[in-house]
C-alpha cells in the first residue's frame, strides 16, 4: 500500500524530494556522459582532445558536488582520477 501524504507541509515536501531527485539524477547522468567521452578519447590516445573535455568534465563534477548531488571528495576523486589518466597520454 503506498502512502499518500495528509498534511500539506508532508506534500510539499515530496514535491520538493522529486523535483530535487531528478536534477540530481541529471547531473549525474551528464557527468557520466561526458567521462564516458572521456574515457573514450583516453582509450585512443588524443592527448588534445582529451584535455579539453577534461576541463568539462571538472566544471559537471564540481557543480554536482556544489549542489549536493554527491560529494565534494567523490568530485575530487573523480578529477584527480581523470586528469592522471590524460596526463599519462603520451
Amino acid at each position: 500500500m503506498i502512502s499518500i501524504p495528509i498534511i500539506e507541509s508532508a506534500k510539499k515536501r515530496l514535491r520538493q524530494n522529486k523535483k530535487r531527485k531528478e536534477l540530481n539524477q541529471k547531473r549525474k547522468k551528464d557527468l557520466k556522459a561526458v567521462t564516458k567521452k572521456l574515457g573514450k578519447l583516453i582509450d585512443q590516445g588524443k592527448k588534445s582532445d582529451a584535455e579539453e573535455l577534461l576541463s568539462e568534465l571538472m566544471e559537471y563534477a564540481d557543480k554536482a558536488a556544489r549542489k549536493g548531488s554527491f560529494h565534494k571528495n567523490k568530485a575530487s576523486r573523480i578529477k584527480s582520477k581523470y586528469a592522471k589518466l590524460v596526463n599519462d597520454i603520451e
